[in-house]
């Protein structure tokens, strides 16, 4: 009977994180806007909003997998090949450090300032990771500043819309 609970709950973990990657996957695909915010061109997406979504309410483990392998399929399937391996380690590490945030203290992302603070510090991994991704990519240390107000717009637009439907999603006790 606990192998069968167990292997059970497996199947729950895999088909809830295989949803999550969709999710944000879907989201960074097709609801997104391609802008000429820097240099080197740029895309405003709802995939943050999704994955702030899946690390607030499932932790860091579905946070980071649904970031990392999520925005990771993006940019594979998007002709973006060469941003997959940053994009898998800085999404990755962005939705573990959300999820990190948001559980502190037993709070299971119950706790909107914590919520709000793992967005902020999550946010800010971005901008350095990519920041420096940008430098690898394009060799160039000045370039790169130009896609920060499109990181940030990403960063906010994912917060005002995210954070209300973790509320919205925590409120129906689905989840």
């Amino acid at each position: 009977m606990e192998q069968t609970r167990t292997q059970t709950n497996k199947t729950k973990d895999m088909v809830i994180s295989a949803l999550l990657i969709t999710l944000v996957f879907v989201a960074t695909r097709f609801i997104n806007i391609r802008l000429p915010i820097s240099i080197n061109g740029g895309l405003i997406h709802a995939g943050n909003t999704m994955l702030f979504l899946a690390a607030i309410v499932f932790g860091k483990k579905k946070g980071a997998i649904a970031g990392a392998f999520g925005m990771g399929l993006f940019d594979v399937l998007s002709g973006w090949l060469a941003w997959t391996p940053f994009t898998f380690l800085v999404r990755g590490v962005m939705g573990y450090i959300i999820g990190h945030i948001a559980w502190m203290n037993g709070k299971e992302g119950n706790s909107f300032t914590l919520n709000l603070i793992g967005i902020i510090v999550g946010g800010l991994w971005m901008l350095v990771g990519y920041y420096f991704t940008e430098v690898l990519l394009y060799g160039n240390w000045v370039a790169p500043f130009t896609s920060i107000p499109g990181n940030i717009t990403q960063i906010v637009f994912g917060a005002l819309v995210g954070l209300p439907l973790v509320i919205a999603l925590k409120k129906t006790k689905v989840v």
